[in-house]
């Protein structure tokens, strides 16, 4: 009969060891989580204001994005299928046999005036840059100092050639692209710029002014672009853009920009080397002409995500409307809401 009173005696001593330890803790509006907090009240008015609010600042955006995106002119030419000889079956045997002539002549008609700089993109379909191991085939360290050549570290199965390191080693290197363009606009030659094609951050620190190429394309299958071993990698700007990886299977990559005018219905002959093995992955490869606004490239996207969220909102302050007006429902008094009473009546 003695445990109801050990029990009562336990709780006594419980309870005036919590209130011992409450009296040293400070009675401050934040430890009683009372500080002054937005805590709006979402009224029908306040909601319908909102989404007001919103359509009108998201649709004249997207209908000036979609605007720019219309003022962009794009040229787009597919030339995998109609670079390779007609009396070709097989296309793979073709690309690989390097004592076949790969020049293509292809022609482009301008189809609007365009103001330069015209940007020259090469576009690759189904070409999944996105891949984790082909992402991971890279050293960073040995792009970046010349002391670290032989740091061939996840470069699988692109490290050594001959015992020797491959200088830059990995998958994303040793299949850059190799293509090349030359473009004649009435008889003239069109010069193509490549300088500042790719980030200046990546040249200035992800690769080094004193790392030169070294055993790179010397094995038997070759994966795409030779480097000039007598140039720094960062100064190996094909390469840079090429080793900053695509996050979709279908991406452009900058080749160089055109500094001259044309007028519409311009006619561009394109002297082009087709190297670049997509036919083994059913691959696909395109020459993009293209000239830019405000926005960047051409973009539609954009604008129709802007018109859509803009339009919904419109659509949901309209049918938020008309229920207030048709069934409103009556409020209750705000003032009996806990943060808006007296805290001397708790």
């Amino acid at each position: 009969h003695s445990c109801p009173m050990v029990l009562r005696i336990a709780e006594l001593t419980s309870f005036g060891a919590g209130a011992s330890a409450s009296t040293h803790q400070p009675n401050s509006k934040f430890t009683q989580q009372e500080l002054p907090a937005c805590k709006p009240i979402l009224t029908p008015k306040w909601v319908i204001s909102v989404f007001l609010l919103v359509g009108v600042i998201f649709v004249p955006i997207g209908v000036a994005s979609l605007l720019a995106s219309n003022k962009v002119v794009e040229i787009v030419d597919r030339y995998d299928d109609a670079c390779v000889p007609s009396n070709v079956t097989n296309k793979l045997a073709y690309i690989q046999n390097s004592t076949i002539s790969k020049t293509c002549r292809r022609t482009l008609k301008v189809p609007k005036d365009m103001k330069q700089p015209i940007f020259v993109y090469y576009q690759l379909n189904n070409f999944y840059q996105n891949h984790r191991r082909y992402v991971k085939s890279r050293n960073d360290q040995q792009l970046r100092d010349a002391s670290k050549a032989n740091e061939t570290t996840l470069c699988d199965p692109e490290k050594t050639r001959d015992g020797m390191a491959i200088v830059p080693c990995g998958l994303i290197a040793w299949s850059t692209f190799n293509d090349t363009y030359t473009f004649q606009h009435n008889t003239n030659n069109l010069s193509i710029d490549k300088t500042d094609i790719s980030w200046k951050s990546d040249r200035d620190h992800k690769f080094g002014s004193d790392v030169f190429p070294k055993n790179f394309q010397k094995g038997p299958l070759i994966g795409g672009k030779t480097l000039n071993e007598s140039i720094p990698l960062s100064e190996q700007e094909d390469l840079i853009v090429w080793m900053r990886t695509a996050a979709l299977p279908t991406f452009r990559k900058l080749y160089g920009r055109i500094y001259v005018d044309l007028k519409e219905n311009d006619t561009i002959t394109v002297t082009l080397d087709n190297n670049y093995n997509t036919y083994s992955f059913d691959g696909k490869k395109s020459l993009v002409l293209s000239t830019s606004t405000w926005l960047g490239g051409k973009n539609d996207f954009l604008g129709l995500a802007y018109l859509t969220v803009g339009g919904l909102c419109f659509f949901l302050a309209f049918a938020f409307t008309l229920l207030y007006l048709i069934k409103p429902r009556k409020l209750g008094d705000n003032n009996y809401l806990s943060w808006n009473r007296n805290s001397a009546g708790h």
